[in-house]
């Protein structure tokens, strides 16, 4: 708990911005997935870098930690208070600072999303393609790498940030990186803060390197007989050097979900969502490539879409899977994991765990951006059944061990926080402990996110 003294300094710090409302607290203490843990004792909203590095240097002088708060969509616990302290919540800090259409970069605040930033950049040609699904804020995507359905052609957030600033554990602000296409000088610290999710310092500011917006787009929607010939058709369009902006996997039992929820009519069968971006001219290269291909898998039904509003349809479906997953079993909640492994393991990954999962008897459907290796398997229980909770753990274990028997990560986008705390020595060995030296060396005293990612 913060004491007296504690407290009154902050309120001198923040004023209305600062709040001990029970409501505002709950509001900070909950989670996309079912990792729980206590609420914060506090909760501010900044506006400026200058208040996030006074509120560090409170932070030091109380012994009070801070957990950064962006739009709350994590999925292993990362922005929930394991030890109390205050949760910065970056919604104030939400700008578009500058926009260089000329060097195609962006410098924004934390807390804006990649929705409101895309409708900033509509009139400019340019567009920020990172897209994990959720209307995420950049300073969370930038905490967890976040990547998402379109990091197969764009990359992730790692290749997508140019720099950063960055308020430590003691006040200090940092630059990372420059506004230059490449930098050989020194160590890159923009790529250490990049996935650090928050235990390092508090990002407050990014540079965001920009793409221009596709001259045309198109995209279809594949049934396969079988999840061996989707997954298998994913590799072989990998292999032969297609480059799709986007390859969804959504196996039966997904797009089941999704027609009752979205109102489409899909066979009910294994699925590829894909689209491609380009010019005229090569994208019709690359969509007749792709059919021929897709054929030599026994695919049905390639109707491309190339209106906006059929894409957006489609689309807003796969955006909107999660949500029809967990309708299709009212009260349930769901224990959510994914892995990524190397493309040449990418059926064997997904054939196991289903396997694994059908033997639980536990509904699990599994969807992913299996463009990259990266996919995921959304667990539902109800939590009042301690036998579904047991269940849904050892199949999460199992697929993290999986990962790293196929030469794959425990995660490939949602993080580490505290939820996949347990696998990070298996994955990492003697480096995790580096990683827990490089935490000691900027936060000795522990007050940046505690619990997350590193060796306790």
């Amino acid at each position: 708990m913060l004491t007296t003294l504690a407290l009154s300094d902050l309120r001198d710090l923040f004023g209305d911005r600062f709040s001990v409302s029970p409501s505002v607290l709950a509001e900070h203490g909950q989670s996309e997935s079912l990792v729980t843990a206590g609420l914060p004792d506090a909760v501010v909203f900044p506006r400026a870098t200058e208040e996030v590095a006074a509120l560090a240097r409170w932070s030091a002088t109380h012994r009070v930690p801070l957990i950064g708060w962006g739009a709350g969509t994590s999925l292993e616990g990362h922005a929930l208070a394991l030890a109390g302290g205050v949760a910065v919540d970056f919604r104030d800090m939400a700008r578009v600072v500058e926009v260089r259409p000329e060097d195609r970069l962006a410098r924004v605040q934390p807390g804006i999303t990649r929705e409101a930033l895309n409708r900033e950049l509509r009139t400019t040609g340019l567009m920020f393609p990172v897209d994990p699904g959720a209307n995420a804020s950049l300073g969370g995507m930038a905490s967890t790498r976040a990547s998402g359905t379109t990091a197969v052609r764009y990359g992730t957030m790692r290749s997508n940030i140019m720099g950063l600033e960055v308020v430590l554990s003691d006040g200090r602000v940092i630059r990372t990186g420059s506004l230059a296409p490449k930098t050989a000088a020194g160590y890159d610290l923009t790529a250490l803060f990049v996935g650090a999710e928050g235990t390092l310092g508090l990002i407050t500011e990014l540079v965001l390197r920009l793409h221009g917006q596709p001259e045309a787009v198109m995209t279809t929607v594949a049934a396969f007989p079988s999840v061996a010939a989707a997954v298998d058709c994913v590799i072989a369009t990998m292999q032969m050097g297609l480059t799709p902006a986007r390859i969804e996997f959504l196996d039966a039992e997904t797009v089941a979900a999704c027609n009752a929820f979205s109102g489409l009519s899909l066979p009910v069968q294994p699925q590829l969502l894909v689209e491609f971006h380009g010019h005229a001219e090569g994208l019709n290269e690359d969509v007749r490539r792709f059919r021929n291909l897709a054929a030599d898998f026994r695919a049905e039904g390639l109707a491309w879409a190339e209106r906006q509003e059929d894409r957006s349809r489609l689309w807003a479906a796969r955006h909107a899977a999660y949500r029809a997953i967990l309708a299709s079993r009212p009260g349930a909640k769901a224990v959510v994991t994914d892995l990524c492994v190397p493309i040449s393991a990418l059926a064997e990954a997904v054939e196991e765990t289903r396997a694994d999962i059908a033997a639980s008897g536990l509904p699990g459907p599994i969807l992913g951006h299996v463009g990259d290796g990266n996919f995921h398997a959304i667990l539902m229980v109800y939590p009042d059944r301690p036998e579904e909770m047991a269940t849904a753990r050892t199949l999460a274990r199992r697929m993290a061990e999986r990962a790293l028997r196929l030469g794959g990560t425990i995660t490939g986008e949602h993080g580490v926080g505290f939820g996949k705390l347990a696998y990070m020595a298996a994955e990492h060995g003697a480096g995790w402990q580096v990683m827990g030296a490089v935490k000691r060396a900027l936060d000795p005293m522990n007050l940046m996110n505690p619990g997350k990612v590193v060796p306790g």
